[in-house]
């Protein structure tokens, strides 16, 4: 299959989406201020028919100015561009605040969902979920510091208007994310893979609380690994990403102490 791009007509944006790849289709939700590129995952796109896309403001994809940006609005953004797809399932991998939002879809729409694998994410207020020795700086940061460096440049190579940075980068700031309710997180119904790193932005006793409240839960913490991982360490992440996906729905069950290890039975 040929690599497509396009605008497509999302709740009053023109939201650029790419799709590339065969298989199953794969949404890939980036995380905050980074910008569209089905082949940021070369791994995936082998197996998957992948979609990604620039969501509100970012990249390609045109400010709406008077509205807020929020990750409930980019999961009903989601879930438009999805139809306008005509895509009626699909798996989901996200980063940061796009696994949030990929598991806000789940909640909103389980039966557009498969599974959902999340990197990074915040499951819960920031106070609970966020490391703050990593999220630390010494000096307030503007939409011109050099931790940005990346983001901004990636960001102005494509925006319509690449003069919108800082005010794209000052909205996106006042994003205010508190989580999910534990009632929430007990009610999805469909497979999560929680993974992070032993160093993310993310504290490690967060996503174990997260992991332990979702039903249908897998949890992967990549040793030595940070809240980049998923783009400077792809040969320690996708390999897990990729089982968590394609693995069989019905699997032996894990053994315990009591039934022990029975090759077949037991795993």
């Amino acid at each position: 299959m040929a690599k497509t791009r396009g605008y497509a007509p999302v709740n009053g944006l023109q939201m650029y989406y790419e799709i590339d790849g065969e298989g199953e289709p794969l949404v890939f939700i980036r995380r905050h201020l980074a910008v569209a590129d089905v082949h940021a995952v070369p791994a995936l796109v082998q197996t998957h028919r992948v979609i990604t896309f620039d969501l509100q403001s970012h990249g390609r994809t045109a400010d709406l100015p008077d509205r807020p940006m929020s990750l409930q609005q980019n999961a009903r953004d989601v879930i438009e561009l999805l139809r306008h797809l005509g895509i009626s399932k699909a798996n989901s991998l996200g980063e940061s605040y796009g696994g949030a939002t990929a598991v806000l879809i789940a909640l909103y729409r389980p039966d557009l969902v498969r599974r959902v694998a999340t990197y990074g994410a915040t499951f819960g207020p920031a106070n609970e979920a966020n490391d703050a020795q990593m999220l630390r700086f010494l000096d307030p940061p503007t939409p011109d510091s050099k931790s940005f460096e990346l983001q901004r440049e990636s960001y102005k190579k494509v925006a319509p208007q690449p003069e919108y940075w800082a005010r794209f980068w000052t909205k996106g700031g006042a994003i205010q994310w508190n989580g999910f309710t534990d009632g929430e997180l007990t009610s999805l119904a469909v497979p999560i893979l929680v993974a992070l790193g032993d160093h993310d932005f993310v504290r490690l006793e967060h996503a174990v609380r997260s992991f332990r409240r979702i039903p249908n839960a897998e949890l992967a913490v990549i040793p030595d690994a940070g809240h980049f991982a998923l783009d400077s360490e792809q040969a320690r992440v996708l390999p897990i990403i990729q089982h968590f996906l394609t693995k069989p729905a019905v699997r032996p069950p894990v053994a315990t102490a009591e039934v022990g290890y029975r090759p077949g039975e037991t795993r």
